[in-house]
């Protein structure tokens, strides 16, 4: 998709891309600010406090040191990934689309791997 197309997918009118990369902003800070709580809070300031609790068979603060932020670590990836979508969607600027399907013949280089020859059906006629 070249910039003109995405340009004219944005919204019209207004700063349409700095509204975008605001609201990327803000989701990345609190997704950050939740894994540092979890990560760092949790599993090191709060530690000692969180011992006191036992989940699964072990000591909550080192539950989180250990495995707690990695799976916490892991959803936020997954609600980042999600909500990127949502956001790309709103701004219209979403890379799938329904109608596009995979051809597994063909890449972005425009090369079939095959033969070595170019992809593009009108450029052989």
């Amino acid at each position: 998709m070249t910039d003109t197309e995405r340009e004219s997918l944005g919204p019209p009118g207004g700063d349409w891309r700095r509204e975008y990369w605001r609201s990327n902003l803000r989701l990345m800070v609190v997704l950050l600010v939740i894994w540092f709580t979890v990560s760092f809070g949790f599993g090191i300031l709060l530690v000692e406090q969180l011992n006191q609790v036992t989940f699964l068979g072990f000591p909550l603060g080192f539950w989180f040191a250990q495995q707690g932020s990695i799976y916490v670590f892991v959803v936020l990836i997954l609600v980042y990934a999600m909500m990127m979508d949502r956001l790309d969607k709103r701004f219209g600027v979403e890379e799938r689309t329904e109608d596009t399907v995979f051809d597994p013949g063909e890449d972005e280089t425009g090369v079939d791997p095959e033969t070595g020859g170019s992809t593009d059906k009108g450029a052989a006629e």
